[in-house]
């Protein structure tokens, strides 16, 4: 696809803080911040790919993130990193509750320890990540958690990811009315079927993609680039008026 043309000039010189920015989604999130100007936080559990994330964006942009290795389903790290984040760049305007993972499990298979781990990893952050954001945020931050169109169609054999991401939407819903007052927006987008390295290495195969195009209304492969225009669109201030909101970018599945 072309590269995203918007530019808000809001952007500019925000602090934006992205969980699990290393590779996918996140990557791309990353990278679109740092074009329009944002400085731009990063935490990943991967070291190495964001190592090298960094030093491609060095090189192409002269801009490098702030970067931690982080495991989201370590609390007190993710809110240290976010803490430390904010001190080094001055505050927080944006937080992406980005990290996730989409693992294919049997209900027979699911035990209660895996069962806690996905929701470790798929909301718990979300909400922590939350409330150690907001102490750094002043009216007109945004936070945007990532959500999945899973949940809403019942995805099969992923029952712990997809409830993690239907519990996302009620959480969203949620602390837009605990922050609102504070001028803070929360919203969340919800990604379709977006094709990441990760999807083609584990189970994507020509014909289930081709599946998710047949579901669609509009019929072209969703990339990570128009998750990021949406959450682009939100973190800025052309989004003032959005606040507990769904925004679904899966080219017309739901």
């Amino acid at each position: 696809m072309p590269a995203l043309s918007n530019v808000y000039p809001s952007l500019k010189d925000k602090v934006v803080f992205i969980t699990g920015g290393g590779s996918g989604i996140g990557e791309c999130l990353v990278e679109n911040f740092i074009k329009q100007g944002a400085k731009v936080a990063y935490i990943d559990i991967d070291e190495s790919v964001s190592l090298a994330l960094n030093k491609r964006l060095e090189d192409t942009y002269q801009a490098t993130p702030w970067f931690k290795q982080v495991d989201v389903r370590d609390i007190a790290e993710l809110q240290t990193a976010i803490d430390e984040a904010a001190e080094q760049l001055g505050g927080l305007d944006v937080l992406v509750n980005n990290a996730g993972k989409d693992d294919r499990h049997n209900m027979e298979d699911v035990t209660p320890e895996y069962w806690d781990n996905c929701l470790n990893i798929n909301l718990r952050p979300h909400f922590f990540g939350m409330q150690a954001a907001v102490k750094w945020m002043k009216e007109g931050a945004s936070v945007i958690n990532m959500g999945s169109i899973g949940w809403m169609r019942g995805r099969h054999e992923m029952v712990g990811y997809t409830t993690s991401k239907g519990a996302i939407h009620t959480l969203t819903k949620t602390m837009a009315r605990d922050l609102g007052p504070r001028g803070i927006r929360v919203n969340s987008v919800v990604p379709g079927a977006i094709v990441t390295e990760r999807q083609k290495a584990l189970w994507l195969t020509p014909e289930i993609d081709q599946q998710f195009i047949d579901l669609q209304s509009l019929k072209f492969r969703i990339q990570p680039e128009e998750v990021a225009a949406m959450t682009l669109f939100l973190a800025s201030n052309d989004s003032r008026a959005c606040a507990g909101q769904n925004f679904i970018v899966d080219g017309g599945i739901v």
